[in-house]
């Protein structure tokens, strides 16, 4: 969520910081702030809002000779937003300044005993008190290093934090525990990140740090070491791979825009190398080694929640794997967990940092369970800690409501259904055939059909944009998608939406329609479009007005019908999800929302 940059280096240093903090605006955030080195001492500039007001006061601020800063984007954690919670923050003596994504659990009882020492807190933040802990263990310790260190050891929770000291104007410290946080290496300078995009202009070579492991680097010069006992690290340097433009509109109105139009691109690049020759199977290297499992728990939130729930369809009907789907911070806290060893924990997450999918990762790891992790973000945290990883190859997603990601997240599911039907025996040769056929020919279908959807899109919001509330409906496959379709509704345009089990309207909810309480139904040619129909009839009986999104030659009379291309299900699920993103995009455009940093949320939601 809050977003990190540290630099040493050879050029100007606030400028590469800002920048980066730029390239760091899509996870979302409430204030900023930078530190720099200046005339002996350490100077913080911080700002509530966006990054323009930051950059207002560094206007006024002589900071062109500074060669090492820090720079934050905070999301509200503890404190609400507000120039005093803003980072960084200094301690009391003003010679440490640290920047923190996380939170530290303990930080009322280190804020205790500090204020008996005599230490005054100007903040709500726990960041604070982390600094002059920091600082008051420096009195003890042999150098900043080993403080550094202590302090570290003494707090609980999660953290990625940056740290300057006065008395080493060049040097940045930092350190990662259940937080991302990657190190860049360039010529003449390094850098520290949450995220790759800060530093991308200036380097591709890239360290993953590990949870307990602390940095020290000057522009020249950079040791990784363990903060148990400070021992030196080795690391592999990566290379990355993609660049900037890949973090660019590309010409498109929006992030999310941009990113629902790659969907197709998306669909090829998940399916290269995943295709045997002879085009009746599927290869996952990656899951040779694990059996196929005699239970599957799916665990995942928000829209990688949606992409579970849409699988099931296909792992039961395809491979003839048991599925159940949990939302990860119920998982977590499941007292009576039972896991048996021959079952298996598949736990989804676009960044790989999700917080509660990590931990309902560790929690089966310690019941000896197989953890299968499905992330988009090599060398993230899930994707290390996993028994077996798949990586979506969904590219970087900048707009914080996730699309492309979901679309990636199905066709790996997909796959995977293939896969386990392929060594189980579930699926025959000539079907396996026919739907890695279907799947093959979703890219050009899709490239085809999003112009169209678009302009549709955009005249069915600006008929229902004054909605106050939404229902969307749909069965089986669709039910998933239904919840999609809310949840991009409601993050994007702030319109109440729910998404229902079509059946279930008639247990409640129905209540609520009339006239100006529209439904979004998903009633597609499959086995369910009888029973959707009635659903919609029942609404229409109410006097509410329905979109039904829905396919060529059905007998549906509707206020607003959305012909779609006809797939067999569940793979017409890929035809469906742009339509309901595109009519959310539009919808909250129209209303003049944010899209790509919608209010209260962040991209990666790395803590509780």
């Amino acid at each position: 969520m809050c977003g990190i940059i540290g630099y040493a280096g050879h050029r100007p240093a606030v400028p590469v910081v800002v920048e980066g903090l730029r390239r760091l605006e899509y996870r979302g955030y409430d204030s900023a702030g930078v530190a720099f080195a200046r005339q002996g001492g350490l100077r913080v500039v911080r700002a509530k809002g966006k990054l323009a007001a930051l950059e207002e006061k560094l206007a006024q601020e002589p900071v062109s000779t500074a060669t090492c800063a820090m720079g934050h984007t905070r999301w509200a954690t503890h404190g609400v937003p507000a120039e005093r919670n803003a980072h960084p923050h200094l301690s009391n003596d003003a010679a440490l300044a640290l920047v923190h994504n996380g939170i530290i659990e303990n930080y009322q009882e280190i804020k205790a005993e500090l204020t008996a020492k005599g230490y005054a807190f100007h903040s709500e933040t726990d960041t604070e008190v982390l600094v002059n802990l920091i600082a008051e263990r420096r009195k003890s310790e042999p150098d900043l290093l080993h403080a550094f260190a202590a302090a570290l050891r003494e707090a609980h929770g999660a953290y990625a934090v940056c740290l300057m000291d006065r008395g080493e104007p060049e040097t940045i410290y930092a350190a990662r525990m259940s937080a991302p946080l990657i190190f860049g290496l360039g010529t003449g300078e390094n850098f520290v990140a949450s995220d790759i995009p800060a530093f991308l202009p200036y380097t591709r070579q890239v360290v993953f740090l590990e949870d307990g492991e602390v940095v020290r680097a000057t522009a020249t010069h950079y040791e990784i070491l363990r903060l148990a006992d400070l021992a030196p690290v080795e690391h592999e340097v990566q290379t990355i791979q993609w660049d900037m433009q890949a973090a660019q509109k590309g010409g498109y109105r929006h992030f999310m825009l941009k990113e629902i139009f790659e969907q197709p691109r998306v669909i090829t690049d998940g399916l290269a190398g995943r295709i045997n020759a002879g085009r009746d199977a599927v290869l996952l290297p990656e899951l040779d080694a694990l059996p196929v499992p005699r239970r599957l728990h799916i665990v995942a939130c928000g829209t990688s929640y949606h992409s579970g729930l849409w699988s099931r369809h296909l792992l039961e009907h395809w491979a003839g794997v048991p599925v159940q789907v949990e939302i990860a911070s119920e998982f977590r806290y499941r007292d009576g967990l039972i896991l048996d060893k021959e079952d298996m924990v598949l736990v989804i997450s676009q960044s790989g940092e999700t917080a509660d999918t990590l931990a309902a990762l560790r929690i089966a790891r310690e019941r000896g369970v197989a953890v299968l992790g499905l992330c988009n973000v090599v060398g993230s945290s899930i994707a290390r800690e996993a028994s077996a990883v798949i990586y979506t190859q969904a590219g970087p997603e900048i707009s914080v409501a996730s699309t492309k990601a979901m679309c990636s997240q199905m066709l790996t599911l997909a796959l995977m259904a293939l896969y386990w039907g392929g060594r189980q025996n579930v699926l025959p040769q000539e079907r396996r055939r026919e739907l890695i056929g279907l799947l093959e020919s979703l890219p050009a279908l899709l490239e085809s059909q999003l112009p169209g959807m678009h302009d549709k899109a955009r005249e069915l919001s600006r008929k229902y944009a004054q909605a106050r509330n939404f229902f969307y409906l749909g069965r089986g496959h669709c039910f998933p998608l239904a919840l999609e379709g809310a949840l991009k509704l409601k993050e994007l345009s702030y319109i109440h939406a729910e998404g229902y089990a079509a059946g279930e309207m008639k247990h409640g909810p129905i209540a609520l329609i009339d006239p100006a309480f529209p439904t979004f139904a998903l009633a597609l040619d499959d086995a369910l479009f009888p029973k959707v129909k009635s659903n919609i009839v029942e609404v229409q009986a109410r006097q509410g007005k329905v979109i039904a999104l829905t396919n060529p030659g059905l007998d549906l009379a509707v206020d607003d019908p959305w012909i779609i291309p006809a797939l067999p299900a569940p793979l017409s699920g890929f035809m469906a999800l742009p339509a309901l993103q595109l009519f959310s995009y539009e919808t909250a455009d129209y209303l003049g929302k944010d899209v790509d940093q919608p209010r209260n949320l962040a991209k990666s939601v790395t803590v509780e």
